[in-house]
């Protein structure tokens, strides 16, 4: 997306006061706080305007040898996916050191944040996966889409980024910390009052991209059950409620259509109060 979410965010907070996308064959279907994947770093560095308050985030583009690599490398530096992001937290975040962004091949479709490293990684063979995803869907654009996803996926890792570099307290799975503070960021409407539909559309496809990854599962073991990730069906369902709850009226069709069930339904409004409640809490003493 090349619209500024972050900035237009930060501006409401202060007038009224976060894995990709799965597939057939991810084998992680979020990213996680770490990652056993290495980057293969090479190439120059693209760098966002420093800040005087402190750090920035800092984009590199790393070797990709794999032909799945190179593809995912090429739809996110045609893009400038990584740039775009990145300059999204620049402008909006108080980073306390600087933090690399690196896109990367993982030999694996995954995104990740290092709390080691403090760095944010996001696997080429992601992107090729998304793009693949939807063009299986016969999405009209599935590049568009798999950006989309990339996005949201992005903000996943933002969620694990702040709650390691602010120390926030955080109940519950870390993951679906994550996977909240990617839709608090993608539903809050700016200040238009209304949200994005870039933005919409971003963590609808990541919702989109866990359909797929929940659908080409047969069986579940008991690895499954004890992964600190929730199950990718109750991820789909999770940011169904999510939108859905950020606006009922706009998006009455996500319960016509037979996706989120009834039941969940009528208690999201309430469930997205929470989730946009806790996060602006959190964040509050840290956007510029």
């Amino acid at each position: 997306m090349n619209t500024r979410i972050l900035p237009v965010l930060a501006v409401g907070l202060l007038l009224t006061a976060c894995g990709g996308g799965g597939g057939e064959d991810k084998a992680d279907s979020s990213g996680g706080s770490a990652s056993s994947a290495t980057p293969k770093a090479n190439g120059p560095t693209d760098t966002a305007e420093p800040d005087a308050s402190g750090g920035k985030m800092i984009v590199t583009y790393d070797e990709a040898t794999s032909p799945e690599a190179q593809n995912g490398k090429k739809l996110l530096q045609d893009n400038k996916v990584l740039e775009d992001l990145a300059d999204d937290i620049n402008q909006s975040l108080k980073l306390p050191i600087d933090v690399p962004l690196h896109g990367s091949q993982c030999d694996q479709a995954n995104a990740f944040w290092s709390p080691d490293k403090k760095t944010v990684t996001i696997c080429y063979e992601d992107a090729d996966l998304g793009q693949k995803i939807f063009t299986k869907a016969g999405d009209k654009d599935p590049v568009a889409s798999a950006i989309g996803s990339e996005d949201a996926t992005f903000y996943h890792e933002a969620g694990h980024m702040t709650i390691n570099l602010y120390n926030l307290p955080i109940t519950g799975k870390e993951e679906d910390a994550a996977d909240q503070l990617a839709a608090y960021i993608l539903l809050t409407p700016g200040d238009n009052g209304k949200v994005d539909s870039e933005s919409l559309k971003a963590i609808t496809n990541f919702a989109r991209a866990f359909q797929a990854s929940a659908s080409a599962r047969t069986e579940l073991g008991a690895a499954d059950m004890a992964d600190v990730h929730s199950l990718d069906q109750q991820r789909v369902y999770n940011l169904q409620c999510w939108i859905y709850g950020s606006n009922p009226e706009a998006n009455a069709d996500m319960i016509t259509d037979g996706g989120l069930p009834q039941e969940r339904a009528q208690g999201c409004p309430d469930e997205w109060k929470q989730v946009s409640h806790a996060w602006s809490t959190l964040l509050e003493d840290h956007w510029k």
